[in-house]
């Protein structure tokens, strides 16, 4: 034993180094295929840049390192796993030197596999001429395609919260028409939800008797968490650490505390709603009875809607995000239950003559009412807790009771998800958290996360990469294909060291073949 523990915080060390190169990987891919507002941004006209996005040799080398680069972020994780799989109080110092090591050079990596923060800078700008973001896409703007912003998203009214609308004003503000600098303030908002989170969700974890180190890993460093929030700079960050927040506070004792938390991420992103029913059954407690539970859902709603409200008159939109919650409905992606089933309907009835668009709509309507039925159907069957509810035993009644209100919420915002026709990778990050701040056990259910982060992890990898017109993009997605899938392959099947994790009848063989963990 003596010689086992510097062993394990020796290799620990190593995965946590070997993900710090894949993070600096990622920003030297981002300078060729990272997102940039090139007609408009100064840096297309630097030599470094020119070579590393006109010349089609680089883009390849740069698709490639930023491949690499996002598979050694993924072992690095797994390695870790395996590495402190012990959880004691002396790996968080570790855990979190490698979540600042990883985040590090993402900060300074042009936007990856995604071009919000341009349709942000576009939102800012209409907040600056005066036009209602709730009613105008950002084709009202002149010159708008010169911001780069992706042309899915230029005819849509916002989806967000007057907060993330000040925020985007003010970036616009004080960027003074550069991009670039307009950036800025939305990757450090990115950073502060990835703190709050990093804060948060072990305390939570805890707070229900499951190891926090655990939690920190399994969600925070989570590398699918790391490339949507930090890498792709998603205002889903700031969301999901201050929902959070408010529920670590909801669930102790400072209701009021927390409902105004919660919020303030309904303010960044109103699909945060689902969790106040859940907040409002915290504040209640595991002994209201029906009329202590209606009354205190009030209480929850009139203080958030009150906020809300008073955004609202500062801002002038009054309630338009509202009307803007059903925008992300308005698109779809194959690997979406919903989103396929729907359109694969609505293709065959138009080939057969019939009205396939009103199919798909009535589908997706179906979808969507289920999920809204789900969430209502969670809030209000009675919360029973016991010790061995399957949840998991926690130190108190208290913490079980909230461990049980939390996994409601968890599958509430699964079966929004589940049923939605779009299904974004940053989404699997908020269920990632919820479920496992409530308990995510061994076995099955893990590795059911290591598949899942796999595959958001491809889809991020071959989706959105920034190309010239002149570049041969089959080529270059063909590489990222190429080596995303088969680097993926070689972690799950391959590689001796992680192979174990998907596959737990090899485990024993490996051990004896290596000798070591």
């Amino acid at each position: 034993m003596p010689v086992k523990e510097p062993r394990r915080r020796w290799t620990g060390r190593s995965a946590m180094w070997q993900g710090f190169a894949g993070s600096v990987l990622l920003l030297l891919g981002s300078i060729s295929v990272g997102w940039m507002a090139t007609s408009v941004s100064p840096l297309i006209r630097t030599p470094l840049f020119i070579l590393a996005r006109t010349t089609p040799a680089a883009v390849i080398t740069c698709t490639v390192m930023l491949c690499v680069g996002a598979l050694l972020l993924l072992r690095a994780w797994l390695r870790l796993r395996q590495h402190l799989a012990g959880w004691d109080p002396s790996t968080r110092p570790l855990l979190v030197k490698a979540l600042a090591l990883w985040t590090a050079p993402m900060m300074l990596a042009l936007p990856l596999f995604s071009r919000d923060s341009y349709a942000y800078i576009g939102q800012g700008r209409l907040m600056q001429q005066g036009l209602n973001p709730y009613t105008n896409g950002i084709s009202a703007l002149s010159n708008y395609y010169n911001l780069g912003p992706d042309t899915l998203w230029t005819e849509a009214p916002t989806p967000y919260g007057p907060v993330w609308l000040w925020l985007e004003q003010a970036a616009v503000g004080l960027a003074n028409g550069s991009p670039e600098l307009a950036l800025v303030p939305f990757r450090l908002a990115s950073l502060l939800g990835l703190v709050l989170t990093a804060v948060y969700v072990p305390r939570l974890a805890a707070r229900h008797g499951f190891n926090p180190q655990r939690a920190l890993w399994l969600v925070v460093l989570n590398p699918v968490l790391l490339i949507n929030f930090i890498g792709s700079v998603h205002n889903d960050s700031l969301m999901l650490g201050l929902v959070v927040a408010g529920l670590y506070y909801a669930s102790g004792r400072h209701p009021v505390w927390g409902i105004v938390l919660v919020t303030l991420s309904i303010a960044i992103k109103p699909i945060t709603l689902i969790a106040l029913p859940f907040a409002g059954l915290l504040w209640a407690g595991s002994q209201a009875g029906w009329l202590r539970k209606f009354g205190l859902w009030a209480a929850t709603l009139g203080i958030s809607m009150a906020i809300m409200a008073a955004m609202g008159l500062v801002n002038g939109l009054g309630f338009g995000w509202l009307a803007a919650l059903n925008t992300p409905g308005t698109v779809w992606i194959w690997y979406a239950p919903v989103g396929l089933v729907s359109h694969v309907a609505g293709f065959v009835v138009t080939w057969m003559g019939g009205a396939g668009g009103v199919v798909t709509g009535v589908i997706q309507a179906l979808g969507q009412g289920t999920s809204i039925l789900v969430v209502v159907l969670l809030a209000l069957v009675p919360v029973r807790t016991t010790p061995d509810a399957g949840l998991g035993a926690g130190p108190t009644a208290g913490s079980r009771y909230s461990q049980a209100v939390l996994r409601r919420m968890a599958w509430a915002f699964a079966a929004v998800v589940v049923l939605a026709p779009m299904i974004q990778p940053w989404y699997m990050v908020w269920l990632l958290a919820f479920f496992g701040v409530t308990g995510l056990k061994e076995g099955r259910v893990l590795r059911t996360v290591f598949y899942l982060s796999v595959f958001f992890m491809l889809i991020a990898l071959t989706d959105q990469l920034s190309v010239f017109q002149w570049i041969p993009v089959v080529a270059v997605r063909s590489t990222a294909i190429g080596v995303s899938v088969l680097g993926a392959l070689w972690i799950m099947l391959g590689d001796r060291k992680t192979r174990r994790l998907f596959r737990p009848s090899l485990a024993t063989r490996d051990l004896m073949h290596d000798g070591r963990p």
